[in-house]
């Protein structure tokens, strides 16, 4: 029965391994990648859309992207959007496509970005700590009802531990990572 419990809440806790993963790819860190403006919104013909599905993106240097948008009327709504929401970021349009060159990145951009990531880090942990908590909490209610036994109950707390310290350590893992990329 608590075997239940954990598993229902494990693909809760992958999410937030997703959400970190995804938050984190889209800070800058000196090096060009796509996912640092793939998901800013364009107006596209009143309709605000990822840049993902009005261009293709390209790395074509360490320290520049490469945007070409499927349909030339678009250029200008990307190039707005990324001005807007692309945290510092320049680009130029360069013939029918949009450049972006990398500047080299600040210590006080550097500190910023670490103490983000180290937000992002403390939020995502606090949802896997709720999980935990509602797990454990279902847990005991079973207990209570006399559907899990007392000495099961304490095995569960030992297994959704383990689950939580898994996601933790996940975390922890892509968390160090990114502040290596950023610390440059």
């Amino acid at each position: 029965m608590y075997e239940q419990i954990i598993k229902e809440k494990e693909p809760e806790m992958a999410k937030v391994l997703d959400f970190v993963t995804k938050k984190i790819a889209s800070f800058r860190t000196g090096r060009a990648s796509p996912a640092l403006v793939e998901n800013i919104q364009a107006d596209s013909f009143g309709q605000m859309m990822p840049i993902k599905q009005l261009a293709a993106i390209s790395v074509p240097s360490a320290r520049q992207l490469s945007i070409q948008p499927w349909d030339s009327s678009y250029m200008e709504a990307i190039e707005k959007a990324i001005i807007r929401e692309g945290a510092g970021l320049s680009p130029v349009i360069q013939g029918d496509a949009i450049i972006i060159n990398m500047p080299p990145m600040s210590e006080e951009l550097r500190k910023e970005l670490s103490r983000a990531v180290s937000q992002i880090n403390d939020d995502a942990k606090k949802t896997v700590r709720k999980y935990r908590d509602e797990a454990w909490s279902d847990i005991q209610a079973k207990t209570r009802e006399g559907l899990i036994r007392e000495d099961d109950k304490f095995k569960a707390k030992d297994k959704l531990q383990e689950a939580v310290d898994k996601y933790n350590n996940k975390i922890d893992e892509l968390i160090e990572r990114k502040k290596a990329e950023i610390e440059g």
